[in-house]
């Protein structure tokens, strides 16, 4: 460091301590003839005090222990001015508090870096309580006079002097103070089209922040337009809300273009609109549009006929038709050649009423509102008619359905009483039969035929299924329509998406179900109650857990949330658009995600947005769909998905080769905006922001696999969810004693296949499955394809012989359990590694045939089957077995019950790339497993190929509960042993694509969860940047060592000048680091020291003499520059242009400051 940066090792030591000018540490006299003074002067007061009695010391010649007791306490005083406590003893002033020594004045929340430099305060701001504004447009905000006259005080001074209404500055203010006539007028006229910034704490996305026009209105409250509440996440309960001015006619300019409400209509995260009817609007909405009973009866031909809108609301006025009649109306439609026409079609006089407000287009036919409204129907049209009409007539749109929705929500007057909430007839027998079954299984266990943890899972497991069923018939019940009967209120407010879920509406008509302890376990009585019914003092004290657990949450989360949120942005603040195009071939190939037979989000969903690395090919005659290299909008998405292609590849930040930042073509579509992305756009922090914005609602509790009251019955069989033909993949059957196919390989998938042999689903077999369906056959929707027991993991012969026990020694490894209960005995495999003289022990079931040799299996190894301990032995020694019986079991529960991390740490988790505890051991070639000599407390997994002559070795723990058996066949990627998979194993063994791939569906998992859509590209720009990072495996001949992390850029720079003159480049991986870990190692040693640990980074940024070449957000922020994104990047490229032509008019480059002869040393 010292030889590159060309510092001097001895410039470390100071000989001369730097006193920092007054102003920075003040003394201030208090009227107590007292002192208030900084902490700095008391720790220089010690450091001068203890060097002048050093000096005195040494002149009077001291004898040298004194010396050097006094020399002592000056370099702990000299430690104490620079950092406080960090050795020794932290020194403390007179009321026991650590002095603030200078690297207190930098760190942490209240240091100079996030109070001052990162956090300003601004003028011009006022707060105040939010109310509704129903009648504002969507552009508009209501100030009150008071706060407008405060906030615009400098224009309205400069007006009053400019219509020489005040003489002077002093003159005007009087005016002002005494709020005369004139200064209401000037301030109209100061307020016109001069727009305000209002900002909802907390602000966790940039839509947290928008502009809007000042209508001035009286009163002391700010109103605020319904429609963007949403995006604040704002309610009327008492919320504040702050407000700013933009001064200059540049801030007013960027407010008005960029920040007005109106121009926000997306939402970043997703491109869905985000300024969407909620609640009243849509209840009003749904109602007008509801399709009755009466309706549903009247034939088409007894509807009656109107000529216009105006016929109908005629007509209703004077009650001659209802709002929800079956009529027959005359529209106007327009087609693609712009010709107008006359059409009839029969609809409801609500519908007409919304249909009258869409815009003409032929894109948006009336059918779109020809049906019941929900609000992602409604959703769905305004995206419909902003993508086709534009920004204008969607802003225009909107708030006329607002109204409209108003209006009529309070004209229905709906309202429910309790007879709404109805309870099914079907719960009693439901309830009686689910208690029978939990009866029955108490039986089994009494039996010995289950286990006692077996007995819990069924249980809890009945309970869940009768709770849902109650939940069904109880839906059934409420969305029956009878005629003369008005619909049921409480489901048209669940059905609509106005408030209230179908679990909310169950926990009031259905039953409450099971509840879980503080500990996360669920306790075996469910509520069967419900709210209607009333609970007992049992139930109501066993719900109270969950309740407080929720509360006690909420506050957890929003810290969690929020910090989250920061180590995003910091890590992904310097990701910017830099160019247009980068012109990489590479890319990343994309397919539907399927949850066994669901697809959770389909192809057209995924590459919408994005661009084609490879032209789209059609399966079928192989004529090119999509171009390479375009951008894929609605129609191409909709091409792709009519064509069953099942994988595409698209350009992704990934893959990108743009060195800093990223380019525009491996972007996509701005979502917020629906157009190609613009350079300078801050994507980074988009991302950041899009994916900890939402943090807030996923959940902080880890559930075990038997904890959640949400989680449904444990899956124990697979459905098909489409007619067609099955296929099975890695087919490894065998034929069991009862003539049933069981599955063998450990990797087994049965694949559907329609006519045209493309796939529809794809269900992954766990080994042991029973196979009702084989290769070939027919299915239909719903057909049962496997089944298999949940609960436990069975080890299965695939070839008959006679067993033997080896190294299974009652006592050591074998022991007899007697259940207490139920008086019977089983054979259990124990944890052997504890006692001395198991150390070496593998316990093992051997076939061997009548001869007395042993077994061969198909693949040629022997059939040796290694027990894991608590494994519950099915056979006694000698016992004759047929191939595909099961030799042992083991429950899952004694698979230990891995805590399942769901939510907001999961997703945390991932972002850090910890390895997870019990995590996965994966195989990195293809190959057979053997296993090998134990070792020590380990066991020795060999993986070998044949075909190369390679092999990888693996040590795991005893006791680990293994996935494989011997001589199965492996392929790099498998898991050797059950569990979670650690990302850099991934990265390592399979590469950059694959780890993208499981991290984006890992983390849309959680959020999908949870019902929260945010696109894939904000996912993967924040792993690029966490794949920042190489390690040098070969130097070359570059000055890198081997092992030493490199930035890729300057890899990249450093290879290619070797490669230029003909060197040996450097070869490296990438390397996967966590985000916290990413953002402190960023180039910027300003924004690192901003982040964390701020006194190291600063330490280690002088020592090695490092230079900030002030690229991304936060380190322009800090030094006061415009940011080089968004306007500023534009101003930059200008600038950049002008010193160009500076330099040419000039003539060659001159130094700013002329250089000094002598360097000082």
């Amino acid at each position: 460091n010292f030889l590159d940066s060309g510092t001097h090792p001895e410039w470390m030591i100071l000989d001369v301590v730097p006193v920092i000018p007054p102003e920075l540490r003040p003394l201030v006299p208090l009227d107590g003839g007292r002192f208030a003074t900084s902490d700095l002067n008391d720790l220089y007061r010690r450091v001068i005090n203890r060097n002048n009695r050093l000096k005195r010391l040494m002149e009077l010649r001291a004898p040298d222990i004194i010396v050097r007791n006094e020399k002592r306490m000056l370099q702990e005083s000299v430690d104490a001015l620079f950092d406080n406590g960090r050795r020794g003893r932290a020194i403390t002033g007179t009321n026991k508090r650590p002095l603030k020594s200078l690297s207190d004045m930098l760190k942490g929340k209240q240091g100079r870096f996030r109070q001052n430099l990162l956090g300003k305060r601004v003028d011009y701001s006022g707060r105040s309580v939010i109310v509704v504004g129903p009648e504002l447009k969507l552009h508009q905000c209501g100030l009150p006079k008071k706060m407008a006259l405060e906030l615009f005080k400098p224009f309205i001074y400069a007006k009053l002097e400019k219509y020489g209404l005040a003489t002077t500055i002093k003159a005007a203010k009087r005016m002002v103070e005494k709020e005369r006539p004139e200064v209401w007028d000037i301030l109209e006229e100061v307020i016109r089209e001069h727009p305000v910034m209002l900002n909802r704490a907390p602000t966790l996305h940039r839509l947290g922040i928008q502009a809007f026009e000042p209508v001035l209105i009286e009163g002391k409250a700010i109103q605020l337009h319904p429609l963007v509440c949403t995006a604040f996440n704002a309610d009327f309960d008492g919320d504040q809300m702050a407000v700013h001015v933009p001064l200059s006619i540049e801030a007013q300019l960027e407010a008005r273009v960029l920040m007005m409400s109106t121009n926000n209509i997306l939402s970043p995260a997703n491109g869905k609109p985000i300024i969407v009817p909620s609640q009243d609007i849509v209840l009003g909405i749904y109602y007008l549009s509801l399709e009755t009973a009466e309706y549903a009866a009247t034939k088409d031909e007894d509807a009656k006929a109107f000529g216009s809108v105006g016929e109908i609301e005629f007509a209703m006025a004077a009650g001659a038709i209802k709002l929800h009649d079956k009529i027959r109306a005359r529209i106007t439609t327009i087609d693609h050649a712009g010709v107008k026409k006359q059409v009839i079609v029969g609809t409801s006089p609500g519908r007409m009423l919304i249909g009258q407000l869409l815009p003409l287009d032929a894109n948006v036919p009336f059918s779109v509102v020809n049906k019941m409204l929900t609000k992602k129907a409604v959703s769905d049209v305004i995206d419909l008619v902003y993508r086709h009409c534009g920004q204008k007539e969607a802003v225009i749109f909107c708030d006329r359905l607002m109204g409209l929705g108003f209006r009529h929500a309070a004209k229905a007057g709906i309202s429910f009483g309790k007879d709404d909430m109805v309870i099914p007839d079907s719960k009693k027998s439901l309830v009686a039969a689910t208690q029978a079954e939990v009866r029955e299984f108490e039986q089994q266990y009494q039996e010995g035929l289950i286990t006692a943890g077996e007995r819990y899972n069924k249980v809890v497991d009945a309970w869940s299924r009768c709770k849902d069923l109650v939940a069904k018939a109880m839906m059934v019940e409420i969305s029956r329509q009878t005629i003369g009967k008005p619909t049921n209120s409480v489901w048209m407010m669940s059905h609509s998406g106005a408030r209230g879920s179908p679990a909310q509406m169950s926990q009031l008509a259905g039953m409450r179900g099971l509840m879980a302890k503080p500990s996360g376990e669920i306790i075996e009585q469910p509520i069967i109650a419900n709210f209607k019914e009333g609970l007992s003092v049992l139930d109501y004290f066993n719900s109270t857990h969950g309740a407080r657990k929720g509360l006690a949450d909420t506050a957890l989360k929003t810290a969690n949330s929020g910090y989250l949120t920061r180590r995003l942005v910091d890590v992904a603040q310097d990701c910017i658009i830099i160019e247009e195009d980068c012109g990489t071939e590479r890319g990343l190939t994309v397919s539907a995600v399927m949850d066994g037979g669901e697809v959770v989000s389909s192809l057209a969903e995924r590459v919408l947005g994005r661009t084609t690395a490879a032209p789209v090919l059609d399966v079928l005659t192989g004529a090119e769909l999509v171009g390479a290299n375009v951008l894929i909008e609605e129609p191409q998405a909709e091409i792709i998905e009519k064509s069953g292609v099942e994988s595409v590849k698209i350009r992704s930040v990934l893959t990108c080769d743009t060195k800093i930042g990223v380019c525009g073509h491996c972007y996509g579509r701005d979502l917020a905006r629906g157009t190609t992305v613009n350079a300078g756009e801050a994507v980074g922090v988009i991302a950041a922001q899009s994916i900890g914005e939402p943090g807030t609602q996923l959940t902080m509790r880890t559930f075990h696999i038997g904890g959640a009251a949400q989680r449904g019955a444990e899956q124990s069989n697979v459905e098909a969810s489409h007619d067609g033909t099955i296929a099975i993949r890695n087919r490894n059957v065998v034929t069991n004693s009862q003539g049933v196919p069981v599955v063998m390989s450990r990797n087994c998938e049965i694949i559907i296949t329609d006519n045209a042999k493309r796939e529809r689903a794809r269900f992954r077999v766990p080994y042991g499955a029973r196979l009702l369906g084989d290769e070939g056959a027919t299915v239909t929707r719903g057909q049962k394809l496997a089944e298999w027991d949940p609960y436990t993991l069975p080890i299965i012969t695939e070839r008959s012989g006679i067993v033997e026990y080896a190294d299974l020694i009652e006592g050591i490894t074998l022991v007899e359990r007697t259940d207490e209960v139920t008086g019977l005995t089983s054979k259990v495999v124990v944890d052997y590694k504890q006692s001395a003289r198991g150390a070496d022990l593998r316990p093992r079931l051997i076939l061997k045939d009548t001869a007395g040799e042993i077994v061969r299996l198909t693949n040629g190894a022997e059939a040796r089957y290694f027990l894991n301990p608590d494994s519950i032995l099915s056979v006694e020694p000698g016992a004759t077995v047929a191939d595909g019986d099961v030799l042992a079991r083991i429950p899952r529960e004694g698979s230990k019950t891995r805590d399942i991390t769901g939510g907001l740490p999961r997703v945390a988790e991932l972002f850090e790339a910890r390895r997870p505890k019990d995590h996965a051991i994966i195989s990195e070639i293809d190959g057979r497993v053997e296993f090998g000599k134990d070792f020590k407390a380990k066991r020795r997994v060999l993986v070998k190929n044949d075909e190369t002559g390679e092999e990888t070795e693996y040590l795991i723990p005893k006791g680990k509960h293994f996935s494989v058996q011997e001589g199965d066949y492996v392929r790099r990627g498998d898991p050797l042993v059950d569990g979670p998979r650690v990302p850099h194993d991934i990265l390592r063994v399979l590469g950059v694509e694959a780890l993208s791939d499981y991290l984006v569906n890992e983390i849309q998992d959680v959020y999908r969860l949870q019902g929260v859509k945010i696109n894939d590209k904000h996912i993967e720009v924040i792993v690029r940047q966490m794949l920042q990072k190489i390690e040098i495996t070969d130097a070359g001949d570059t000055t890198f060592l081997v092992g030493e992390l490199v930035d890729r850029v300057e890899f990249d720079i450093e290879n290619s000048k070797l490669l230029a003159a003909d060197e040996r480049p450097a070869t490296g991986l990438p390397v996967l680091q966590g985000i916290t870990k990413a953002s402190l190692q960023t180039q910027s040693f300003i924004s690192a020291a901003s982040f964390q640990e701020t006194t190291r980074v600063l330490t280690e940024a002088a020592t090695a003499g490092k230079t900030d070449s002030l690229s991304g957000l936060k380190e322009n922020v800090i030094v006061g520059r415009l940011i080089p994104a968004g306007t500023g990047s534009v101003m930059n490229r200008l600038r950049a242009v002008a010193a160009g032509r500076d330099r040419q008019t000039l003539g060659g480059q001159r130094p700013a400051i002329a250089k000094p002869e002598m360097a000082a040393e």
